[in-house]
């Protein structure tokens, strides 16, 4: 994940965490080769519907997509919205151009995704304030450690950051499964409440996860693998 500086949004410390992890395999490399430069935000300029899509569609922006699951099943439900996704991790670069290729065939491709195949902040960097409907981080790497805890991506930075990009009445998406980091982004939400709405009137609303939230593998391993609680939480623009 990427660190800024307490309060600054704009300021890259450092990315941190792997660019890359086991060899690909043919199929993936060649959708890299292929697929990607054709999906892939352009390199320079800024970022909006009307530059990726030709109009002026709801945008969505998800901060780190993992294996690109949850925003190929989104992107899939919603076809006349667009959604941009930027993830530094390569391996799972590969695994979302295979859902949004149609997985190999299986499915027709999915036409409305773009990927930043980098930092997710450099690329909301370029989106004009308040152009984005919604904004996702999913099961983002906790950083367990406190005195790592500045390299998380709910910090007051990147949250100010995603409070500028979302339009009034946006929605901003955050799971997660590991109880240091819900403390932690409670506690940087809360300094927030000026720029969100924490949109929770009971405990099952952010207990169970809501209708239109497609299951990451990240999600399906905690619960299955690990036993975890996961928890959902929705807030809304002011």
């Amino acid at each position: 994940m990427t660190a800024y500086k307490s309060g600054d949004p704009t300021t890259l410390n450092r990315l941190y965490g792997r660019a890359k992890g086991k060899p690909l395999r043919a199929a993936q490399q060649s959708l890299v080769d292929d697929l990607l430069p054709r999906i892939s935000m352009p390199e320079e300029g800024p970022i909006t519907a009307q530059v990726l899509f030709g109009d002026d569609r709801p945008l969505h922006f998800e901060v780190g997509f993992g294996g690109g699951e949850h925003m190929a099943q989104r992107a899939d439900m919603l076809p006349d919205h667009g959604f941009i996704g930027a993830e530094p991790f390569l391996n799972g670069v590969a695994q979302a151009l295979t859902h949004v290729s149609g997985d190999n065939g299986a499915h027709p491709p999915i036409g409305n995704v773009r990927i930043h195949h980098g930092d997710a902040l450099e690329a909301l960097e370029r989106i004009p304030d308040g152009s984005l409907s919604f904004l996702y981080l999913l099961h983002p790497d906790p950083w367990p450690k406190a005195r790592h805890a500045k390299r998380r991506m709910m910090n007051d930075g990147p949250v100010d950051m995603f409070a500028a990009k979302l339009r009034p009445g946006g929605e901003f998406r955050f799971g997660t499964d590991h109880a240091i980091y819900l403390r932690h982004a409670l506690m940087v939400m809360q300094r927030h409440t000026e720029q969100f709405e924490w949109l929770c009137e009971k405990p099952g609303d952010f207990q169970v996860r809501p209708g239109g939230w497609p299951q990451t593998r990240y999600e399906h391993k905690a619960r299955t693998v690990y036993g975890h609680e996961v928890w959902y939480f929705r807030y809304r623009r002011k």
